[in-house]
């Protein structure tokens, strides 16, 4: 059986600004590779795709791990004919036929119908083979455009070598960032005294330039012309070195075979037996998602040895780095996957995340190139732990990772982008108070776990008296319960609950969500929470309710409706708004209670519902394989429930067969609600 044949590379591709149902691209790339591929379809910066478009901008060249942190270094290619366009005024695009195109992993294949030419491209881990095909000879180009900032281009003749660079970034730090590109073209088949570049719409014969809207428009003298293409965020003589290694001796053909095989192995990890089809399809379309962030963000110097750029001072270092990743999200199924599939790869990720501390003083939050302090808090801590008990990291560098946890869990960093915010006041209070910060109910809770998380660590390293005082500082979520309304509510200084509270509220004091989604994120003492309700029983009827209450919402911080509140009402699950990671975990409190069968009942109904193998196949953002994954965990029976705890309880098997590897997995051989990593693995 060939898995790929199942992938829908644009699942959750079908989606808006103000719906997503995946805000995902068809991403042509290596698994957890430097460089990606996608169609543009129109001139959004950030939704610059969709399934169902009939124009074409080109082929971009794309970082993007999300619409909302956006895009760094990213280029577009396209093929154009006579009448050649630049980059503005929305002039360049050509119709094309999508249900035509090729949008596989590992090749793209689409026509560019007003130029009647055919572009191809096969991955490198850094850069592609290009081959592109016009139907007759004749004024024919290949077009190299911006998206953003500001670009440079210089075709050198006696190399055939178009040499590019762009410094275009979107969110977070990026201290002297450029993307190096070179492309490669093959001998006599440029015309160099044809070749253009453009500003905007201008044009004139050249073959450098350099500009906010500059371009440059190769004059090819061939039908067919093969192209090969490399990048490096340390310079250009790195992106040749990249070409040379990567694509020496290689064409299309060769490179899209090693693609294939390599997005074979990984989608086939685990194998699943099944009569339903479109449970088939999901699962390995998820599948494909699953490996494709966090993007390698390091390259290999002439010794052989990983080396990468620094956004944070713009240094070129040594070691491996990875980014475009936000652990909010990420840390509830990812790495648990991860350390089940792709062992190596995580335990190279974790000394790369940890390494961030290093550099910069403070452990990540959310990596896009640099640091973008996207979400609230420090999950970070979560995947540390949950790689620490199950092996992954060494004795040395935990002591490292320690260091850096206890620092954000102390000490306010001055700046929104790095560490826990609030957290001096949470030090002193117990909580972090609704004056000095936004979303504080999260942000004391996720500070509740991460503490929680410390203190497992200190365990490991063997340092009781850290361990006693973070033990107890995680037990600070119960500063927040209000027995009476039965949910989490935000305090003030003085410790006085913020008036007029209602649980359908979004924003203000809850991240995402309202008090009826964020009031449960206490996966590391579920049962210590069960108390403030009266005992498991009482939690258990509170689930309950919330599956019963009506999808209703107030809006109250955001001061409009923001796309997850839209997803949640626009689906019935009660109050549990599955497009979203805050209740990601809710359906398996009931198994981590002891009570698998009301798991199972709404994880199927979940699963059936709100997911599918089609363009529209997200119930909400995918956010970087964090909702594929829950998917393949529900449909397997298990879940990570607690990352950090060497377990995964237990749901429901909707398979007839499953394997990880060669070792068949069938959770309903193991005893109770719960099941041992080790025993998994």
């Amino acid at each position: 059986m060939r898995y790929l044949d199942y992938v829908n590379t644009k699942q959750g591709s079908k989606s808006a600004h103000r719906y997503s149902n995946g805000n995902t691209l068809p991403l042509v790339q290596l698994p957890f590779g430097m460089a990606a591929f996608a169609p543009q379809t129109n001139e959004d910066a950030r939704w610059y795709y969709h399934p169902d478009s009939r124009s074409l901008e080109g082929i971009r060249l794309t970082h993007q791990p999300s619409p909302w942190i956006a895009d760094y270094g990213a280029m577009v290619f396209s093929l154009q004919n006579k009448l050649i366009a630049g980059c503005e005024g929305g002039k360049r695009w050509s119709g094309y036929r999508p249900e035509e195109a090729v949008l596989t992993p590992y090749y793209l294949k689409t026509r560019f119908l007003r130029s009647r030419a055919d572009f191809e491209l096969a991955p490198t881990e850094r850069g592609a083979n290009i081959r592109v095909t016009f139907d007759e000879n004749g004024d024919n180009y290949f077009s190299v455009t911006p998206v953003k900032g500001m670009c440079s281009y210089r075709f050198d003749t006696k190399t055939n070598t178009l040499f590019a660079s762009t410094d275009m970034h979107m969110s977070g730090e990026a201290v002297k960032f450029k993307n190096y590109i070179v492309l490669k073209f093959p001998e006599g088949s440029v015309d160099s005294e044809k070749t253009l570049v453009s500003s905007g719409n201008k044009f004139r014969n050249a073959l450098k330039c350099r500009g906010k809207k500059a371009g440059i428009h190769i004059a090819l003298t061939n039908k067919t012309t093969d192209i090969k293409l490399a990048t490096s965020y340390i310079g250009f003589e790195q992106a040749l070195l990249n070409l040379s290694t990567e694509l020496d001796g290689k064409d299309l053909e060769n490179t899209k075979k090693f693609a294939e095989e390599k997005w074979e192995y990984y989608i086939s990890k685990i194998k699943i037996e099944t009569k339903d089809e479109k449970l088939f399809k999901t699962f390995y379309s998820c599948m494909y998602r699953a490996f494709l962030y966090p993007h390698k963000c390091y390259e290999y110097d002439k010794n052989g040895n990983a080396v990468h750029y620094c956004p944070h001072d713009g240094s070129t270092r040594s070691g491996v780095r990875y980014t475009d990743n936000g652990f909010w999200d990420t840390y509830r199924t990812v790495y648990p996957f991860f350390a089940i599939v792709a062992k190596e790869e995580l335990r190279e990720m974790l000394i790369a995340f940890i390494n961030e501390y290093k550099e910069s003083g403070w452990l990540p939050r959310w990596l896009s190139i640099g640091e973008c302090g996207c979400m609230p808090s420090t999950l970070i801590d979560a995947v540390i732990c949950d790689g620490a008990v199950k092996g992954f990291i060494d004795n040395e560098t935990l002591e490292l990772a320690l260091e850096g946890m206890i620092k954000h869990s102390v000490k306010n960093s001055g700046h929104k982008n790095f560490g826990r915010n609030g957290a001096e006041s949470y030090c002193k209070l117990g909580y972090v108070p609704y004056e000095e910060e936004k979303e504080t109910v999260n942000l004391t809770l996720d500070a509740a776990y991460g503490d929680w998380c410390i203190a497992e660590i200190a365990k490991i390293l063997s340092k009781p008296d850290i361990e006693k005082e973070y033990r107890k500082r995680a037990l600070n979520y119960k500063n927040l319960f209000d027995s009476e309304s039965g949910f989490m509510r935000a305090r003030n200084r003085k410790g006085e609950f913020r008036p007029n509270f209602t649980p359908f509220g979004w924003g203000r004091d809850y991240t995402e969500g309202s008090a009826w989604q964020n009031s449960f994120a206490v996966p590391h003492d579920i049962e210590g929470l069960a108390e403030l309700y009266g005992g498991k029983e009482k939690l258990i009827e509170k689930i309950d309710e919330l599956f019963a209450t009506p999808p209703y919402y107030e809006i109250i911080g955001y001061g409009c409706e923001i796309h997850e509140i839209t997803e949640m009402a626009a689906v019935d699950f009660g109050q549990c708004a599955i497009s979203n990671q805050p209740s990601f975990h809710i359906p398996y409190i009931y198994s981590a209670l002891g009570d698998v069968e009301k798991t199972a009942y709404w994880v199927e109904k979940l699963c059936k519902e709100a997911f599918s193998f089609e363009d529209d196949g997200f119930p909400g953002d995918e956010d970087n394989g964090t909702t594929a994954i829950w998917y393949i965990f529900s449909v397997l029976g298990l879940y990570p429930f607690c990352p950090g705890k060497p377990e995964y309880v237990k749901g429901i098997k909707q398979v007839d067969k499953a394997y990880i590897g060669d070792k068949e997995l069938d959770v309903n051989k193991f005893e109770g609600n719960k099941i041992s990593y080790k025993d998994l693995i």
